[in-house]
């Protein structure tokens, strides 16, 4: 399906980012998932959703963001910590998120905290 194409994950290879966790969904309800998007080049945390929105709309989904944090991601030592909350959004289900990331980054440690730094 389409939906298979569309990358869980989309974060930065290094460093400390927001990010934000999508809900994906075919107009009138059926199939729907989650996705994880963040990066560096967001200011805050709209501009991710404002770039992942319409690039999903393209493909025939409804998207809604269901909160936000940060994601400090340490690929030489294979950690990513998943923390904080976005202002506009709320704080994404940390939980969630930390699932969806063991599917893309299998070797890595990955935690999450509702720490705020």
């Amino acid at each position: 399906s389409a939906m298979a194409a569309v990358r869980d994950v989309d974060i930065d290879p290094e460093g400390t980012f927001k990010y934000i966790l999508v809900r994906l969904q075919r107009p009138g309800g059926g199939e729907q998932r989650d996705i994880v998007r963040g990066t560096k080049a967001a200011e805050f945390h709209n501009h991710i959703f404002e770039k992942v929105n319409p690039e999903m709309e393209k493909l025939g989904y409804e998207c809604k963001c269901l909160g936000g944090g940060k994601i400090e991601h340490n690929s030489k030592d294979k950690k990513i910590r998943v923390f904080g909350l976005s202002t506009g959004y709320g704080k994404a289900d940390h939980s969630v998120t930390v699932e969806i990331l063991k599917k893309e980054y299998t070797d890595y440690e990955i935690t999450w905290s509702d720490d705020k730094k």
